[in-house]
């Protein structure tokens, strides 16, 4: 009977799907996630790992680790785990794609329309005791019809948001990729342009890409004074993406105009941010994927890459293809 740790209280249904497959599971309760010196305890004392984007799943803990057969990841993105040093180490890492790409484009698309109409502070303001008489020049947002969308990463969380925006605003789609995204173009009139023509020409810009080597920090200081003054920044994909000390000067300054925020950098948020007192920002505590219907679907999915390995099946969602994930001898 082979034994795996599941680093955090899950849905049922994943974890139900590997004891009905006759493994022996471990769930880490506490409503925290583990330390690193708990977790590299726990892993020792067990054959594969269902973990979070929490868990730090780096070369230390690789090489301390090296007797666990398969890594599986409660999540879509993997920027927490070192790719190369599980290749090298012949680990394969499986994760959990396309199941909150409904979830976190709802998120991107609520935050849009929360940051373009001020949603967040004036809900504050009435929370204080602010909200007295009408006042025809106050409290004035911008709409977003007939507005230009440009999307920063359009893979399936971007095209849902795509085409939302094309549905509800009729709004122009233009995208940032390293490669075309033929399905977006024929289907929401999607036109690739370079980073720089993204910037100067989105009204609102909404950031769906991985974190990489690539992506880090590439909403900077430059990128935010090369946006327009009235344009819409959002990012649900990765904190990392954007430096928000940059993005932080560029709203007091006016570089932009707002700001939509499901993931910040660092996370949590400090309560003391500035971000979190501006009238034209809206932040959530990274719940894009946070449904029934989608969690449920990443625990499943994480928990099939497991089983799928253990029955020497190809694993249906595999971070690192090169490894040969079969069943261990």
């Amino acid at each position: 009977m082979k034994k795996v740790l599941v680093t955090r209280d899950l849905p049922d249904v994943g974890v139900d799907l590997l004891r009905q497959e006759g493994f022996e599971v471990t769930v880490w309760t506490k409503n925290r996630p583990m330390t690193q010196a708990e977790l590299l305890e726990e892993a020792r004392q067990h054959d594969a790992l269902l973990c979070t984007s929490a868990d730090r799943i780096d070369a230390a803990f690789l090489d301390s680790c090296r007797h666990l057969e398969i890594i599986s990841q409660f999540a879509a993105g993997y920027d927490n785990m070192d790719v190369a040093t599980a290749t090298r180490l012949g680990v394969p890492l499986g994760n959990a794609p396309h199941a909150m790409s409904e979830a976190t484009a709802d998120v991107a698309f609520g935050l849009m329309i929360a940051v373009s109409r001020k949603m967040f502070h004036l809900h504050k303001k009435i929370i204080n005791g602010e909200w007295r008489s009408f006042s025809p020049k106050a409290n004035l947002g911008m709409e977003l019809k007939n507005k230009t969308l440009g999307i920063f990463g359009l893979g399936r969380i971007g095209l849902e948001m795509a085409r939302r925006c094309k549905g509800a605003y009729n709004m122009e789609v233009i995208y940032c990729n390293r490669n075309p995204n033929p399905e977006a173009e024929k289907e929401v009139g999607a036109r690739r342009v370079s980073f720089n023509d993204l910037l100067m020409q989105s009204d609102v810009l909404s950031v769906h890409c991985l974190l990489s080597g690539e992506t880090t920090g590439i909403f900077n200081s430059t990128a935010f004074s090369r946006m327009k003054r009235s344009a819409i920044f959002i990012n649900t994909a990765r904190g990392g993406v954007h430096q928000e000390k940059d993005l932080i000067r560029a709203l007091k300054k006016g570089d932009i105009w707002g700001a939509g925020l499901d993931v910040t950098n660092p996370e949590p948020m400090q309560p003391n941010n500035p971000l979190l007192a501006m009238e034209n920002v809206a932040v959530l505590p990274h719940i894009g994927s946070a449904t029934v219907e989608a969690r449920s679907q990443m625990s499943w999915l994480a928990a099939a890459n497991i089983v799928a390995f253990y029955k020497g099946e190809p694993v249906p969602h595999l971070v690192n293809p090169e490894v040969k994930a079969g069943k261990p001898e």
